[in-house]
C-alpha cells in the first residue's frame, strides 16, 4: 500500500496538506502517515522543566492529530498513523521517509506570506533530487473545492 507522508505543524497551510494527503489516499486506496517533529530547542531548560514541556508538546500534537484523524476516518475512510519525532525537522522527516519503503509521496503545504513557502518547503525542495519518493507541495491558499477537484 502506498502511503502519503504529511507534516503536522502549527502552520495554516498544514490544513491543505492534510486534506490533499487524505483525499489522494482515499481515491487511490492508500494510507496516510502524519509526522510531527518537536524541535530540540523547545527543551533547552532544566531537566524537569524540559520533561514537562516535552510531555505538553506531545499532548498538543496528539490533540491536533485526533482532529485530523477523526475527519480522515469519518469523511475519507482513511485511518492515519501518527509518528512523533524529536530533533531537527528536515533530518527527522528524511529519516521517516528513508525507513518506510511504503511511503510513496511526501506532502507539504506551502505558506502564502511574503517570506516565501516556508523553511520546511524550502529545505525539502533543496533535497528533492535525492528523496526516495516524490515531493508534492500544496499551495496554502488553494480552496477546499479546488483540492477536491484535483485529487
Amino acid at each position: 500500500m502506498r502511503k502519503f507522508l504529511v507534516v503536522l505543524d502549527d502552520t495554516r497551510e498544514c490544513l491543505n496538506a492534510m486534506r490533499y494527503a487524505a483525499l489522494r489516499a482515499a481515491h487511490t486506496g492508500g494510507g496516510v502517515i502524519i509526522v510531527a517533529v518537536i524541535p530540540p530547542e523547545e527543551f533547552q531548560h532544566w531537566i524537569g522543566v524540559g520533561d514537562i514541556m516535552r510531555a505538553e508538546a506531545r499532548d498538543r500534537i496528539e490533540s491536533h492529530f485526533e482532529v485530523f484523524a477523526k475527519w480522515m476516518r469519518d469523511k475519507q475512510c482513511v485511518n492515519p498513523e501518527l509518528v512523533i519525532r524529536e530533533g531537527e525537522p528536515v533530518a527527522e522527516i528524511l529519516d521517516v521517509v528513508s525507513r518506510d519503503p511504503q511511503i510513496g509521496v511526501l506532502v507539504l503545504g506551502a505558506g502564502t506570506d511574503k517570506s516565501g513557502p516556508g523553511p520546511l518547503v524550502t529545505q525539502m525542495s533543496r533535497n528533492s533530487g535525492s528523496l526516495p519518493c516524490p515531493l508534492t507541495v500544496v499551495p496554502g491558499d488553494m480552496s477546499k473545492e479546488r483540492l477536491e477537484s484535483i485529487t
